[in-house]
């Protein structure tokens, strides 16, 4: 079962650049298995997975990428995610309750679904930007790494979102830089635990599934990007929207309710 749905989210992620831990991190919270500790983790070693075979198949099929841009969206991204990882612990530690925390995570997830599902139908409104600023870029990739620490999802559809408003990109060509920045928050998340704590307290037994799923997700998303058109993708992007809102809205629910 977990397989399954890693492979589903990780082809849907690689595919539209949004991670497939948007998918995998509320689809765990509803499943309530695990902590939401353990469940950070697994989600973030699954979409490092995906996000290293699929970046490394999107470079394979002639991917290309502008290296004044990725650079200081990779250092973003790394400063990022250490800073969501310290903010993550540090509310845990702050409610002492994972509930609060699923409930928080999933509130900020469902608002920012409903933002950019908004700003992708009224994108044409706004003024795109064709930035090429180094601090431009440090602090786009420091924002998303943030999210995508906090949260556990990798990134999600901020990444493609904020990247195409400041960058002028199109959908297929934002996956490529999203995957960039959820490849390098997620490894310095990971590190830092790694480095801190140790991953001895988590419960990992699902991760080698898991990590097979992604893998295989990561390469069949990355063959789909390729083939697909701008519309079939901008179309699956929109669609991955609405169930995501669908089950943070559900687990705002329960774990309100568990806390009531």
């Amino acid at each position: 079962m977990y397989f399954v749905i890693v492979l589903i989210a990780s082809v849907a992620g690689s595919m539209t650049g949004i991670g497939g831990g948007i998918i995998i991190k509320p689809v765990l919270d509803a499943m309530g298995h695990y902590s939401v500790a353990t469940i950070g983790i697994l989600s973030s070693v699954t979409v490092l997975t995906m996000a290293a075979v699929s970046v490394s198949r999107q470079f394979a099929q002639g991917a290309r990428i502008k290296p004044g841009i990725a650079c200081p969206l990779i250092i973003g991204s790394v400063l990022g995610g250490l800073i969501g990882e310290f903010s993550f612990k540090a509310i845990l530690s702050a409610t002492g309750a994972g509930a609060a925390v699923t409930a928080i995570q999933n509130a900020v997830l469902a608002l920012m679904v409903i933002t950019i599902f908004i700003y992708i139908n009224v994108k044409n409104r706004f003024k795109s930007r064709t930035s090429q600023g180094f601090k431009q870029a440090v602090f786009t990739g420091g924002f998303l790494g943030i999210i995508s620490s906090f949260l556990g999802i990798g990134g999600g559809p901020a990444n493609v979102a904020l990247l195409m408003l400041v960058f002028s990109f199109e959908v297929k060509s934002a996956a490529v830089y999203s995957l960039l920045i959820i490849l390098f928050s997620q490894a310095s998340k990971l590190i830092s635990v790694a480095v801190s704590t140790g991953f001895g307290s988590f419960t990992l037994n699902m991760l080698p599934a898991m990590i097979i799923g992604g893998s295989m997700g990561g390469f069949i998303g990355a063959y789909l990007n390729k083939r697909l058109t701008e519309r079939v993708v901008s179309n699956c992007f929109l669609g991955i929207q609405a169930v995501v809102f669908g089950i943070a809205v559900y687990n705002i629910a329960a774990s309100l309710l568990s806390l009531s």
